[in-house]
């Protein structure tokens, strides 16, 4: 009945929502069945992490800088640029760092496993793995997936100590602001409670663009389009699902605290 009033478009929506919640559900379950593909994790948390600290740390950098840079001639009329280094540390850690470097890493590391599996789909690598015993899905999928979930909310952090750091150089452009006195403001505006909601959000940003991509990926069509599609997808899905974890997590905080 739902389906035939239902758009076309409005049912893809609740079948990609079904299939990610089953895989995600599949993820739990085996997560921790034996055999642990230590080798294979380690592998995933080098490609992840390490290959992705350039262009996060370039992206939160000029994030910084602008933030900061935009600031000054706002605040600087009304003879408040000493509380420029509060109001970066508060948009930086709380908001702005967090979501941005989640997006970047939802288009470099959710393209990438999305790629990289569909690709394994299409030439039949994955069937091979089931014909011949062992379990694909440990081996493929709870890997890249922990190792997203742990190592991104690293980057994030990483992402927002450069970020500080370019606000720090933009502010020196128009004042002579020591290091110190400046994360010391910029600490003093933040507190353990505000930032929890911050932290923990990371995580399931780290975990939604491991498994959609898998789920992309693992779930890819036959033919050679289909890695595009995959790619492209996840994309897609994880930046969606920042966003809006993002939203639920701010809602959350606010009810709190």
């Amino acid at each position: 009945m739902l389906k035939s009033i239902l758009p076309k478009s409005v049912q893809n929506v609740f079948i990609e929502t079904w299939g990610i919640y089953n895989f995600s559900a599949r993820f739990f379950k085996e997560v921790f069945k034996p055999p642990y593909n230590l080798n294979e994790m380690i592998k995933q948390f080098f490609q992840i992490g390490n290959k992705s600290l350039g262009l996060v740390g370039i992206t939160g950098f000029i994030i910084g800088f602008v933030l900061a840079l935009q600031a000054i001639p706002t605040l600087q009329p009304f003879g408040a640029t000493s509380l420029i280094p509060s109001m970066v540390g508060l948009g930086i850690i709380l908001e702005i760092g967090p979501v941005i470097t989640g997006l970047i890493c939802a288009g470099k590391i959710g393209s990438s496993i999305g790629a990289e599996l569909g690709s394994m789909k299409v030439t039949e690598q994955i069937d091979a793995m089931e014909v011949s015993a062992s379990n694909p899905f440990n081996f493929l999928v709870i890997t890249r997936v922990v190792a997203t979930t742990l190592m991104i909310p690293l980057l994030i952090i990483y992402a927002d100590v450069i970020a500080l750091l370019g606000g720090f150089l933009a502010m020196n452009i128009v004042s002579d602001v020591s290091l110190g006195l400046y994360f010391s403001q910029v600490f003093d505006a933040l507190d353990i409670g505000s930032l929890i909601g911050p932290v923990v959000k990371t995580f399931f940003f780290g975990f939604t663009i491991g498994i959609v991509g898998c789920y992309k990926g693992y779930n890819a069509d036959k033919g050679t389009e289909s890695v595009g599609i995959a790619a492209n997808t996840s994309v897609v899905i994880s930046s969606l699902m920042v966003i809006i974890w993002d939203m639920i997590a701010v809602q959350i905080t606010n009810i709190i605290l």
